[in-house]
């Protein structure tokens, strides 16, 4: 490019991804029934998850208004509570509520990331907009219609995440979050195509979160409301774009110097696997049996397996032995003291450690009570990571999509157990049929941990007919959540 032309004023097309997006938010028929089969999945799996944590008070402190008083009746609610709040706050609250726990659904690839993190935009605008419908005679969102949404951002987030890696270049995942629910939430707010490329621009423009918050030394607790707060600045960009009519941004991302791939990505543009369709809902994975980072759900798998052979032996245990992926050896490999909750639920030998020595995995056992056991910090110490690289090469892998994990346990006089290999978790596509009972009386118990029995009844008959469900205008399910 010219001198010239990098100093023309001219505004150029919109960049062509941009223009992707909005395309498909807008034009996309989405026909895989396996993608609205995973979705429904995807939401119930997602409440439930939102309903956990509300046993944790560090979560709960955020859920309300931004400032006391500042409440809207009539707007959109936040479930497991009373609040009922604007859009944008309420999409902070449902974000935060779904990721506190690390227990919602995951993608893995160049980049990493929870798609079910956008639930907070999506049912937070849907709420809004149904309740107005009602008092204004209109047609409220069904809880299809909320499929579809959540269907698509899937699919932009996961279809970013296959080949562009922002953790490398220091931002966190949920600038995909911000991007895929801006998308979304401009077009259930009514935007056309150039509303929708000018809000996807002013995503852009936001750059991205530091991954300060989730690596050592700076491990802390943002890391649980980060995707809120980008449900939050989406639905802000949305409105501003559908109801102000703010302008957008054409080359955000190919503009020299200011824009993002120069001034944030080392000037690369970004690289697309495949079309947007509903490939990454077809193959989401569920956290279903534990908590924890992903990285690690088949290295608490395999350590489950062996504790009854080691937990009587605990004193005699020379070394522990986790093969990985290169990905996890770069995230949860974390060694010294662990500063709190967030900080041990991103530390695989802490992950492993948990059941080695008590046979389960909870929430709890991430809390300070359980991590003074001095027996976890003892069996950190005697633990190797080691990435392997044929569970690397299955990681990328778009046929396996794997996220194997390998642990042994070595004893003094010599001896050892067997290496338990685990490929993929039960949340993984391949193993559906397994993982869905499971997931669903995970669900049935959150529910039963924060709900009236009343309520849990109707909600898990609601859930039992999917039909029924999907005819169900969203805010007389998100009625039922309401306290």
């Amino acid at each position: 490019m010219s001198a010239h032309d990098i100093r023309s004023a001219l505004r150029p097309d919109p960049d062509q991804p941009m223009v992707d997006i909005a395309d498909y938010v807008i034009d996309h028929a989405i026909d895989s029934k396996e993608a609205y089969d995973t979705a429904r999945y995807m939401l119930l799996d997602s409440l439930g998850t939102a309903m956990l944590a509300m046993k944790f008070p560090e979560c709960v402190k955020h859920l309300g208004p931004v400032v006391p008083g500042a409440t809207l009746p009539g707007g959109a609610r936040v479930p497991g509570t009373s609040h009922e709040l604007d859009p944008v706050q309420a999409a902070f609250a449902i974000g935060t509520q779904i990721r506190w726990l690390d227990f919602n659904d995951t993608w893995l690839a160049a980049e990493w990331g929870h798609p079910s993190d956008n639930l907070g935009a999506i049912l937070a605008v849907a709420d809004y907009l149904s309740r107005k419908a009602e008092r204004e005679g209109g047609t409220p969102f069904t809880v299809r219609d909320v499929l579809g949404y959540a269907i698509k951002a899937h699919e932009i987030q996961g279809g970013y995440a296959l080949r562009n890696s922002f953790n490398r270049v220091g931002q966190d995942h949920v600038i995909l979050v911000r991007l895929a629910s801006t998308a979304v939430a401009a077009a259930m707010l009514g935007g056309s195509k150039e509303q929708i490329v000018a809000a996807v621009s002013h995503s852009w423009i936001d750059n991205g979160a530091l991954r300060t918050y989730r690596h050592a030394p700076n491990t802390g607790p943002r890391k649980s409301w980060a995707a809120g707060d980008a449900c939050r600045r989406a639905v802000t960009h949305a409105i501003n774009a559908v109801y102000r009519g703010v302008e957008g941004y054409p080359s955000a991302l190919s503009a020299k110097t200011w824009g993002y791939y120069d001034a944030a990505f080392g000037g690369k543009p970004f690289e697309f696997e495949r079309p947007l369709g509903s490939y990454v809902m077809e193959n989401v994975l569920f956290k279903i049996s534990f908590p924890a980072e992903f990285h690690a759900q088949t290295a608490v798998e395999a350590a489950m397996a062996l504790h009854g052979e080691v937990a009587g032996k605990l004193d005699q245990i020379e070394r522990v032995v986790i093969e990985t992926q290169e990905a996890g050896c770069r995230i949860i490999d974390k060694t010294g003291p662990l500063a709190n909750y967030a900080d041990r639920d991103h530390c695989i030998q802490y992950m492993v450690a948990v059941p080695l020595i008590f046979g389960r995995l909870t929430a709890g056992d991430y809390g300070d009570e359980v991590a003074a056991d001095p027996r976890i910090d003892a069996l950190r110490a005697r633990t190797e990571v080691r990435e392997n690289p044929q569970f690397t090469q299955d990681y990328f892998d778009p046929g396996k999509r794997y996220i194997g994990n390998a642990v042994q346990v070595f004893f003094k006089d010599g001896t050892s157990t067997a290496k338990i290999s685990v490929d993929f978790p039960i949340g993984h596509r391949k193993r559906r049929a397994e993982g869905i009972p499971v997931l669903l009386r995970k669900f049935e118990g959150a529910l039963r941990g924060h709900l009236p029995a009343h309520r849990v009844k109707a909600i898990l008959e609601l859930a039992a007919d999917p039909a029924r469900l999907d005819a169900t205008p969203v805010h007389q399910l998100l009625g039922l959540f309401t306290l």
